[in-house]
This record gives structure tokens, sequence and C-alpha cells, in this order.
């Protein structure tokens, strides 16, 4: 059976809340698949569902084509990192390991191949409660990797690590996935995944709200706009307008102009005497694709301060 995730139809309530309305996605192997979404938007609940430590009210989960509950010897199944407080303080890093190892008859020699690969070496024999959050998350990831599954979840794995932490997961998730494996990861840090994620699932009130590749995302919030730079922001901003285009304006001498091919916005501000310096195909960023995206699904939003300015107030 192919490493997978399958989500579909999953309804869960606690009380007056509705979690999970309807959630139905596939991870597919061979990529990173980015989980992402606003706080409250079901993100948790759907892993913990997958991995039975909640149950649906409606719907099913499986990997790779079964429930959890019934997989045989699930650390070779399906690696997880939910929670990376989730271990023994008074413990060394290894013993942690060498504890979980044991539940599922892994040897030692597995442990410190994980040690190794979660960059952890030279801090092994020291108690985990005296680790960074960062380190913390790496000996979570040693932990999922554990039984070499084809089948990874990782939430928030890039909480706590320094920059070159950053760099080294985004490349070993990637690398993960080039082997083949499915690798479903749960992020808030939109830059981090448009650096490894191949594909994203955005979810919103409990539903998904797109499936789709990376690229395309970017592509479609990109898709008629342009990147106007100019000294004289207010005129450009007022020929534009009265030719229909909708104008913004995202730096001091930089305007994002939708409506207008870049020929035309050209023709304009010549024809008009106003001075330019660059127009150019917008390509958005994966944070605003998002940002769009989810914007009537954020359960709250903090009120902009009595001196924000507009641009401010929307970030």
């Amino acid at each position: 059976m192919e490493a997978t995730i399958e989500v579909t139809g999953l309804r869960k309530r606690f009380g007056q809340i509705m979690a999970l309305d309807g959630m139905s996605f596939t991870v597919m192997p061979g990529q990173v698949t980015g989980f992402v979404g606003p706080n409250g938007a079901g993100k948790s609940t759907t892993m913990r569902v997958i991995l039975g430590l909640d149950a649906a009210d409606e719907g099913r989960a499986l990997v790779s084509g079964r429930p959890y509950q019934s997989l045989r010897n699930p650390l070779s199944q399906v690696g997880a990192l939910l929670d990376a407080n989730a271990l023994q303080p008074s413990r060394t890093a290894r013993d942690h390991l060498l504890w979980l190892a044991h539940s599922q008859g892994l040897s030692a020699k597995r442990v410190d191949e994980v040690i190794e690969q979660a960059g952890l070496g030279s801090a092994a024999r020291r108690k985990a409660g005296g680790y960074s959050l960062g380190m913390r998350q790496r000996l979570g990831i040693a932990a999922a990797l554990l039984g070499d599954p084809p089948v990874l979840m990782l939430d928030e794995p890039f909480n706590g690590l320094d920059p070159e932490g950053i760099v080294w997961i985004r490349r070993f998730l990637r690398s993960l996935a080039a082997e083949g494996r499915a690798v479903l990861v749960s992020s808030h840090l939109m830059g981090e995944l448009q650096d490894a994620a191949g594909h994203l699932v955005v979810v919103g009130r409990g539903r998904v709200v797109a499936d789709t590749s990376v690229a395309d995302l970017i592509a479609t919030a990109s898709s008629d706009q342009v990147t106007l730079r100019t000294t004289a922001r207010s005129e450009a901003m007022t020929v534009l307008a009265h030719a229909g285009a909708t104008v913004a304006a995202t730096d001091r001498d930089t305007l994002t102009v939708s409506g207008l091919a870049a020929e035309r916005i050209v023709a304009l501000l010549s024809e008009k005497a106003v001075p330019f310096s660059e127009v150019a195909a917008h390509r958005a960023t994966l944070e605003e694709a998002y940002l769009d995206l989810t914007r009537d699904a954020v359960e709250f939003r903090a009120a902009a301060g009595p001196r924000a300015t507009g641009q401010e107030a929307a970030r």
C-alpha cells in the first residue's frame, strides 16, 4: 500500500464548538505537504484524529490505507511530533529514545542513528529537561524517525529553532520526501514552508479552504498584479485609478497595481509624464497568498492600535 494520509469527511464537535466540519484531504508520498490555517482552524485536532488520540464524530482518517489503531508496530508506519514537551525531563535524550525504541522492538543502534540525523550527537547524554525548545524539537523529530516510517506528521517543527536549525529542517524535510515518504507539516511560518513544502492544504473553521501546489497558489495570488516603482507616488496613483486600476502603496516609492497590464501602465504614465523606474509583474509571497485565502476564516482579530497605519493594521 502506498504511503499516504487520507482524511475524509471528518467532523468533530467539542461542546458547542465545531472543530472539524467535513475536513477532507490526502497527503501523497514524495512531497512535503504544508498544513496551514489560523488558530482554531482544526489542524491539531485533525492530526490527533489521524493518530487515534481523538475520535471523530463522523468521517475517517487512514494511514497507508488503514486506521492508526489497526497498525502493527505503529512507529514503523507513521512518525509524529505533536508536542516537543512530551518527554520525561529527568531522562537523557538518548535514554528517552531508548525507552521508545524498546517499546517497539527497535535497537540501540537505530537510536544512535536518529540522534545523529537530528543533530543531537553532542547533547545526547544531557538531561532533556535542560534542553532549549529548539533542541526539544530536534529530539521530537528523532523520536518520530525511530521506526524509519514511510509517513511523517510534524506539528509546528520550526518553533524554537535558530536560523541554522531552520535551514537544517528545510533541507531535512525535503530529503525525507525525496526518499518517497509522505510528509505532513503544520506551521504558521509561511516563509519557512515556501522553501520546504511543495503542496499546501489550507484550512479554516474546520474545513479545507485550498488544496493546491505552492507554485499554483502563488501564481494565482500574483495574477493581474504589477509592481510599480516611482518617485511620484501620488501622481501615479491618480493617473492609474482614473484608468480603472486598483492601486495600493506598499512602500514609500512602490505601488501594487491590479486591473491594468504592465504595457498599459507604462503607456499611461509616459503619456502623463509621470516618472517611474520599474514596472514588473508582481510575485506574491506565500504569506500574502495565505492571508488572502484565510481572511474570512480567522476566529479572532486584534484591534489596530491608535497609531497604527492602514498597512500596519493589515499585517
